[in-house]
């Protein structure tokens, strides 16, 4: 069942991390889960390509490296994995700038 209109996410470089802790850094990034979104339903991941459907806030990787991974955007910029059990996750991506050649 749909959850909503669908939609694209905007183009750029994603950039995902993990919460820090107070005596660190904010944000842990986390080496080979950062994409980029290159065009209508498509990405672009360190191994691959693919696709995605976006149905109102939530993105599900269709297809390519990131098959089967849930995401929910939370703000204009901001998506966060939403694991098997449908709760959001610990990791948040952000969109960093635009996609780089």
């Amino acid at each position: 069942m749909a959850q909503g209109r669908l939609g694209l996410l905007p183009q750029g470089e994603y950039v995902c991390a993990l919460p820090g802790s107070a005596d660190g850094s904010a944000w842990q990034e986390v080496e080979g889960r950062n994409f980029a979104i290159t065009g209508a339903s498509s990405y672009k991941a360190g191994n691959g390509s693919g696709t995605y459907l976006m149905e109102g806030k939530r993105i599900t990787f269709t297809r390519g490296p990131m098959k089967g991974m849930r995401m929910m955007r939370v703000s204009s910029g901001m998506l966060q994995e939403v694991d098997r059990g449908g709760k959001l996750g610990r990791l948040r991506c952000h969109r960093a700038g635009p996609v780089s050649d």
